[in-house]
Parts: structure tokens; C-alpha cells; sequence
């Protein structure tokens, strides 16, 4: 099924970019579907329904894409993701966009990880190295964990740079067990 999701992402970007709309934007409506779908469990059922014939699935989708302000190219993308069946993949393929958008206007996504909050000017000295290790700008996600005593774990991709303490310690210990 990773194809499939894929195909569809990419179709996505592409007639974002060839609109020339703005795909933080219907990035930002596709995530708030996904956040709708999750909420109505009804509205995902009706969706999802074959019984339900396609206009009518279409007619409550226009209506919910009024309701929320949504745009006609996200509307249409998920009138085609419910007549081929694809909805029960829609979290996936949401999240392939993201990256799929991101690749394409050079982005990385960063999970950053720390023991406490970081201050503003911590938070764009540690997008700067990242961004010096990616080639790529970052757009970074933050949270804490305080079990990890001090320093920051970052997760770019399937990359992981870890800064943290507890890092420290078992880079430490592995030295000493190989001595």
C-alpha cells in the first residue's frame, strides 16, 4: 500500500504546484480533515459507506469543505480518495504530502527532543546546525522529555543526532566495556 499512498501524494503535489496554490495551505486542509475524520466517527463511516452512492458523499463533503473554508482542489482530492476506495489510507497519504511537499520546496521535518523548553534563541541556533547538516531549511517540531537529564535528541528523517545526556553517558560506557 506504500505505492498507492505515495501515487496519491505525489498526484497531490503536483496539481499544487501546477495551480500554483499555496500548499502550506492545503497541506493545513488536508491535516484538518484528517482531524475532522478523526473526530466524527459518523463522518468517516458515511465516507466510507459503499452503499452511499457518490453524490451523496459528495454533496455532505461540499458542505463540510464550506463549513471549514476549504478549497476546491482539497475537496476534489478527497472526492477521489472516497471513489477509489482509498479513504481508510487518508491519514497515511496526509503525511506522505507533508513530505512529499516538504522534499520538494526543501524542507526537513525535525523532531527535536529536550530535557527542558528551549528559549527562542536556543531554537534557532539548533535550526541553523540542522540546517548546516541537511543542506535543507528546517522546519522543526519541539518537546520535552525529562528523562533525558540535559542536551536534545533531533530526528530528521530516519537520522537521529543524539545530544542529549543520556547519549553522552552510553557513548561513554560502550568506550569503556570496548577497553
Amino acid at each position: 500500500m506504500a505505492s498507492v499512498v505515495g501515487t496519491y501524494a505525489r498526484a497531490f503535489v503536483d496539481v499544487v504546484i501546477k495551480s500554483k496554490a499555496d500548499g502550506t495551505r492545503m497541506l493545513a486542509e488536508l491535516q484538518s480533515m484528517e482531524a475532522l475524520f478523526a473526530e466524527s466517527d459518523q463522518l468517516r463511516k458515511v465516507m466510507d459507506n459503499p452503499s452511499i452512492p457518490g453524490e451523496q458523499k459528495r454533496a455532505v463533503l461540499d458542505a463540510v469543505i464550506q463549513k471549514i473554508g476549504g478549497s476546491r482542489p482539497v475537496r476534489n482530492f478527497i472526492a477521489v480518495l472516497t471513489d477509489h476506495h482509498r479513504l481508510p489510507l487518508f491519514n497515511e497519504i496526509v503525511k506522505q504530502v507533508e513530505r512529499e511537499w516538504n522534499d520538494r520546496m526543501g524542507f526537513a521535518e525535525a523532531e527535536v527532543t529536550s530535557a527542558r523548553p528551549l528559549g527562542d534563541e536556543e531554537k534557532r541556533l539548533l535550526e541553523a546546525e540542522i540546517a548546516k547538516l541537511t543542506g535543507k531549511r528546517v522546519r522543526a517540531r519541539y518537546r520535552q522529555d525529562g528523562a533525558l537529564l540535559g542536551g536534545a535528541v533531533v530526528q530528521v528523517g530516519s537520522t537521529i543526532y543524539d545530544g542529549s545526556v543520556n547519549g553522552q553517558l552510553e557513548r561513554i560506557r560502550e568506550q569503556l566495556v570496548e577497553s
